[in-house]
C-alpha cells in the first residue's frame, strides 16, 4: 500500500510539471499512459524488489522536469516498456495512443531476435541511431531510460554493472553531450565511472571535497569582488555560479595531461550568467555586446591570462553551445576560469536538441549518426560511435579558409580524409600554419592545414592509430581488412598488473583478454557485447613478471641518480631494462622500464622512490603516452 501511496505521488508530479505547459486534452491522455502503464506491469518487480512501474513513472519524470519534452514524448516515456516486456501490442498502443507515441515506443523497444546480425547490444545502437531520421524524441526517451538505470545500478551484480556502465561510457554519455544535454552527459559519465572503477572514484571524490574546503575562501572572495564589480556598473542583471568539477572530468583530464590530481587546473570555474542589457535588446549582437561589456568590466580589476580568451559565441561547439571563456588572476595568486553567458545560452546549454536550434546544427547531427547506422560491418560501427559522438570539438580552416569540424585530438590525417577521401589516402605531409609537419600531428582550434599528397602514398597500418574520425577510420578499415590483425591475452593499451581492478572478455576462441576497467578498450568492449564479459582472478605468481613504465620528475642534484638505482637494485631488488634521463634547467626527467610481479609492488617500488629526497613526481606511463612527450 505505501508502494502504491508514493509511486501515485510520483505520477501526480508528472502531471503537476506537464499540467504547466500542455491541454487539458493531453494531461488526461498522459495520465491514461500512467493508468495503461500501471496494468500492463502489474505484478512485476525490479531487480531492488520494487514494483516495476517505479522505473517508466521515473522516466516520464526526467522526460518531464528534467528534458522538457513534450506530451507524446512523456507518454511515450511512461510505456516504453509495455510492448518488450508485457502482453500488450504495438497496435495496442496506436489505438490509444495514436502514431507518433507508437512509432516512439517501437523505436526505444528493443527487438526480439533468434539470431542478431552483429550482437544484441551493436543491433539496438543501429536501430535507436536509425530513428534519428525521422524524430530524435525518440533519443532523449532512450536517454531518460538510461539515466533511471544508471541512478539505479547498485542492485546488479558487478558483471551486470560493468555490462551496463561500458554501454554508457561509450555510447549514451557522448551521445547526450553531442545532443547538448550537459547535465545528462555528466551525469551519466560519473555513475559510470562510480560502478566500472569504484576505488578510483572515491579517489578523486575524496581529493575534490579536500580541495573545495582549501580554496573555498578565495573562492568566495573572487565571487563577492565580481559581484560587486558588476553592481557598481548597475546595468547589468547576472547571478554568478561557482560550478566544481565532477570526479570523471577530473579523471579524464588527469589522463589526457598525464598528470596527478594536483595537477591538474581549474577544479572549479565561475559562471556569470545574464540578461543582456536592456538598451541593446533591439541588437541582433546584443548578447555578445554583453558578454564583451562585461568581460571589459572584470579586465580593468583583474589581471588576464594572455591567450586565455575562447569566443564560443561567435564560433559555436557543433552541439549549439555557446558561451564566453576567459580566465583572470585572484587575490590568491591563482588563475580563476570565468564563463560568461546569457541566461538563453545557459538554458540551451542544460536542454541542448529540446529547445530549438538552428536546422543546419540538427541536419548535420542527423547525418553523422545516420552514416555510422548504416555501416555495414559491426566493427567499423562501433569504431564510428566512438570517434563521431564525442562532443568535444575543434575548428580547422583550409587555405581558403572553409571551416571543417573535428573531434578534439583529431589529426591532420583526419582533416585530409575529411576534406576528401583521395586526399586522405595519398597524404604525405601537412602544413600546419605554415609549418612543415607530419600527418599524424594532432590540430588545434582556429589551425589553417594543407595536405600534401603523393601518389606513390598509401595507407599504411599505423594510420589507424591516429585517425580518430569515423570518415577516416571506416575508409582505413576498408583499405586494411585483409591484413592480419595481432591477438593479444594482455590488453597492450592498458597493460594490466595482477591486483588492479580488471575485466576479462572472452572471444569466439575462448580466449581471455584482460583489460583494466579503465581502459577504453574495455569501454567499447562491453557496450559492443556485454555477453562476452567473464570475472577473472588475475592474481601474481613468483614466477611471472610485468614490464612496466615509470617517469619521474625530479630537482637535480649530487647522487640523485644514484639514489633512485639504489632504491631498485638494494631495497625492491628489481632489475631495469632501460634508464634514460634528460636534464633542463635543473629539472630531471628519468624514464624507467622494469618488470614487476603486481600492481602492489609497482606502487611500494613507486612510494619508495617519491620519497627520495629532490623527488616531485612519479608516475606510471604508456608507451603511447611516451612517445607523445
Amino acid at each position: 500500500m505505501e508502494d502504491r501511496k508514493s509511486i501515485d505521488k510520483a505520477a501526480q508530479h508528472v502531471f503537476d510539471v506537464m499540467a504547466k505547459r500542455v491541454s487539458e486534452e493531453d494531461l488526461a491522455r498522459i495520465k491514461d499512459a500512467y493508468a495503461m502503464a500501471s496494468v500492463a506491469h502489474e505484478g512485476q518487480k525490479r531487480n531492488t524488489g520494487e514494483p516495476y512501474i517505479i522505473h517508466p513513472v521515473a522516466v516520464a519524470c526526467i522526460a518531464a522536469e528534467e528534458l522538457e519534452l513534450d506530451a507524446n514524448t512523456v507518454i511515450a516515456a511512461f510505456l516504453h516498456d509495455v510492448v518488450e516486456d508485457t502482453d500488450y501490442t504495438l497496435e495496442d498502443i496506436r489505438k490509444r495512443f495514436g502514431d507518433d507515441v507508437a512509432f516512439l515506443v517501437d523505436v526505444v523497444t528493443k527487438r526480439k531476435k533468434h539470431n542478431y546480425e552483429f550482437t544484441k547490444q551493436v543491433d539496438n545502437y543501429r536501430q535507436i541511431l536509425e530513428s534519428v531520421h525521422f524524430d530524435i524524441r525518440a533519443l532523449l526517451v532512450k536517454l531518460s531510460d538510461r539515466l533511471h538505470n544508471m541512478r539505479t545500478l547498485d542492485s546488479m551484480r558487478p558483471d551486470k554493472q560493468m555490462k551496463i556502465a561500458g554501454e554508457t561510457d561509450f555510447f549514451y554519455a557522448p551521445l547526450a553531450g553531442r545532443l547538448g544535454l550537459y547535465h545528462v552527459k555528466t551525469e551519466l559519465e560519473n555513475l559510470s565511472f562510480r560502478f566500472r572503477c569504484p576505488r578510483e572514484y572515491e579517489s578523486i571524490v575524496r581529493q575534490l571535497e579536500e580541495d573545495k574546503k582549501r580554496t573555498e575562501a578565495s573562492v568566495n572572495q573572487f565571487t563577492n569582488e565580481i559581484r560587486e564589480i558588476l553592481d557598481s556598473v548597475g546595468c547589468i542583471k547576472a547571478r554568478i555560479q561557482v560550478r566544481y568539477r565532477k570526479p570523471y572530468s577530473m579523471w579524464r583530464e588527469m589522463r589526457e595531461h598525464q598528470c596527478d590530481f594536483a595537477r591538474v587546473e581549474f577544479k572549479h570555474f565561475v559562471r556569470i550568467i545574464y540578461e543582456p542589457i536592456t538598451e541593446w535588446m533591439r541588437s541582433r549582437n546584443a548578447e555578445k555586446d554583453t558578454s564583451l561589456f562585461i568581460y571589459s568590466c572584470l579586465s580593468d580589476h583583474f589581471l588576464e591570462r594572455p591567450s586565455s580568451i575562447v569566443n564560443y559565441i561567435d564560433h559555436p561547439k557543433d552541439n549549439g553551445y555557446q558561451s564566453f571563456h576567459v580566465q583572470m588572476l585572484n587575490k590568491s595568486g591563482v588563475w580563476e576560469e570565468l564563463h560568461i553567458a546569457s541566461e538563453r545560452m545557459h538554458r540551451n546549454a542544460r536542454l541542448g536538441c529540446v529547445v530549438e536550434r538552428d536546422e543546419s546544427w540538427l541536419e548535420r547531427f542527423k547525418e553523422v549518426l545516420q552514416n555510422i547506422a548504416g555501416s555495414g560491418d559491426g566493427y567499423i560501427f562501433m569504431d564510428g560511435v566512438s570517434s563521431s559522438l564525442y562532443n568535444e570539438d575543434i575548428l580547422a580552416f583550409t587555405p581558403k579558409g572553409k571551416g571543417i569540424i573535428l573531434p578534439k585530438g583529431a589529426t591532420a590525417l583526419d582533416f585530409a580524409f575529411e576534406v576528401h577521401s583521395e586526399i586522405g589516402e595519398h597524404a604525405k605531409y601537412a602544413r600546419i600554419n605554415g609549418s612543415l609537419k607530419p600527418i599524424k600531428t594532432p590540430l588545434k582550434r582556429g589551425d589553417c592545414v594543407e595536405i600534401g599528397t603523393s601518389e606513390d602514398v598509401t595507407p599504411k597500418r599505423e594510420w589507424m592509430s591516429y585517425a580518430k574520425t569515423y570518415k577516416a577510420r571506416r575508409r582505413l578499415h576498408d583499405l586494411l581488412k585483409d591484413e592480419d590483425n595481432p591477438e593479444f591475452i594482455l590488453c597492450d593499451k592498458c597493460l594490466p598488473l595482477p591486483g588492479e581492478e580488471v575485466i576479462g572478455f572472452k572471444n569466439a576462441n575462448g580466449d581471455v583478454t584482460i583489460h583494466s576497467r579503465h581502459c577504453p578498450e574495455a569501454i567499447k568492449l562491453a557496450s559492443e557485447n556485454g555477453n562476452s564479459l567473464v570475472s577473472v582472478a588475475f592474481t601474481s605468481s613468483p614466477s611471472k613478471t610485468y614490464p612496466v613504465t615509470i617517469k619521474i620528475v625530479a630537482i637535480d642534484r649530487y647522487h640523485l641518480l644514484r639514489d633512485i638505482i639504489d632504491c631498485f637494485v638494494e631495497r625492491q631488488h628489481l632489475s631495469m631494462s632501460r634508464l634514460t634521463t634528460n636534464t633542463e634547467d635543473e629539472i630531471v626527467t628519468c624514464v624507467i622500464d622494469f618488470p614487476v610481479h603486481s600492481a602492489d609492488e609497482l606502487h611500494i617500488t613507486m612510494e619508495s622512490i617519491s620519497a627520495i629526497p629532490g623527488v616531485d613526481e612519479v608516475r606510471r606511463i604508456t608507451k603511447a603516452e611516451e612517445e607523445k612527450q
